[in-house]
């Protein structure tokens, strides 16, 4: 058996010749036990291992952008540990014909970012039905009838509640930026080690060095978000209505920016998984034409298309995600580029559909959540 021990701290970084001072090598110093060692049989065909965990997991994505108002970031962002239910297993199949979906969209509704998605559904499923409304009555060349009367109160009272469900979505989503400060608050206490002292201790830094060294999308975050704050309590008439419309405008250039680092980081994440899923079909066909034995063959290739089935899973929705923030970029580019042509046409139809977009990540979520709680409680 070959026995594959880990470095022992005596030989950490401090004997590597790295050059490093006392200052930098405290956030240096190794957190592993030395002691630890695992086992490895070199005769074995199919040596243990484990899927790999896509880099997903280990992405902290501070920022999924919105518009009218900005979306919570959070909530809508699916984890591998959301797509990891095994849909061929048969409690999952009966866990998942338990849960209601009146069920999954009560539990949608009672967060704030739940709501901003029902009512933006309901606000741009009205904006699409006016557009189509304008283009009967236009196609009857404005003919009056015993309903005209009826059909012009109608539109004005759905324009009104249009407009109302706009400013109702950015009151539910204001102080949206405590988000974004806390992440950054949090990064103020860094823990570190002295050589004199073995207890940890705790290095206060500034806000202002902290907020100097904060990532690029926290801090557009907490700007646009500011930004937003801004521009509603003009709408309110707490504050001037220029000043409103100043905060308006940087708010769209940043949600313009902040659209495209989100599609840069999708493809990234895209480009990621699709490596692994390569490399697992891969194996997998490496394996079948291998000599493996009747009794290992079944076990490995169970946890193959598990993992297969889960990383297709997560390009799945990277696409949706993609498809949803390729919206988004059309809808911000009309406000920030000051486009005319088509412009109601365009952002009804692109706010609809990334409405359905996000709150289908947002359904899928929540669902493999209920599911889970049945699945533990059982």
């Amino acid at each position: 058996m070959a026995s594959i021990s880990f470095p022992s701290h005596g030989q950490s970084l401090e004997g590597s010749g790295s050059g490093l001072d006392s200052h930098e090598s405290q956030f240096y110093s190794p957190g592993f036990d030395t002691s630890s060692s695992f086992q490895m049989n070199p005769m074995s065909s199919h040596p243990p291992r484990t899927p790999k965990t896509s880099i997903i997991s280990n992405t902290t994505h501070s920022y999924k952008p919105g518009y009218e108002p900005s979306e919570e970031q959070v909530d809508e962002h699916l984890t591998p540990d959301d797509l990891d239910l095994d849909e061929a297993d048969e409690k999952v199949k009966g866990a998942e014909k338990r849960v209601m979906k009146e069920e999954i969209w009560r539990e949608i509704i009672l967060t704030s970012n739940g709501r901003d998605k029902a009512f933006k559904l309901i606000q741009y499923s009205i904006r699409v039905y006016l557009l189509f409304h304008a283009s009967v009555a236009g196609s009857r060349l404005l003919r009056r009838s015993s309903g005209s009367k009826w059909s012009i109160n109608l539109v004005e009272r759905l324009s009104s509640t249009a407009s109302g469900l706009s400013f109702t979505r950015k009151l539910l989503l204001l102080f949206n930026w405590l988000h974004p400060l806390t992440i950054i608050r949090a990064q103020q206490t860094v823990p570190y080690s002295s050589e004199r002292s073995q207890s940890k201790a705790a290095k206060t830094k500034s806000f202002l060095q902290t907020l100097l060294y904060a990532p690029p999308p926290v801090l557009l975050e907490l700007i646009n978000a500011g930004a937003d704050d801004v521009a509603t309590l003009a709408r309110l008439g707490l504050i001037g209505k220029r000043t409103g419309s100043q905060a308006e405008k940087f708010s769209d250039w940043c949600f313009f920016f902040a659209t495209l680092v989100s599609l840069v980081e999708n493809g990234v994440e895209r480009q990621v998984i699709t490596s692994q899923q390569s490399e697992v079909e891969g194996r997998m066909y490496n394996e079948s034409m291998s000599g493996a034995s009747a009794k290992s063959k079944p076990k490995i290739s169970k946890v193959d298309e598990k993992e297969l089935s889960r990383l297709r899973k997560q390009d799945y929705w990277l696409q949706v995600t993609r498809a949803k923030l390729v919206m988004d970029l059309i809808f911000v580019s009309y406000s920030v580029f000051n486009l005319k042509r088509a412009a109601a046409s365009v952002t009804a139809f692109t706010g609809l559909a990334s409405a359905i977009l996000s709150s289908a990540k947002l359904y899928e979520k929540h669902k493999s959540t209920l599911v889970k709680a049945l699945l533990s409680s059982s």
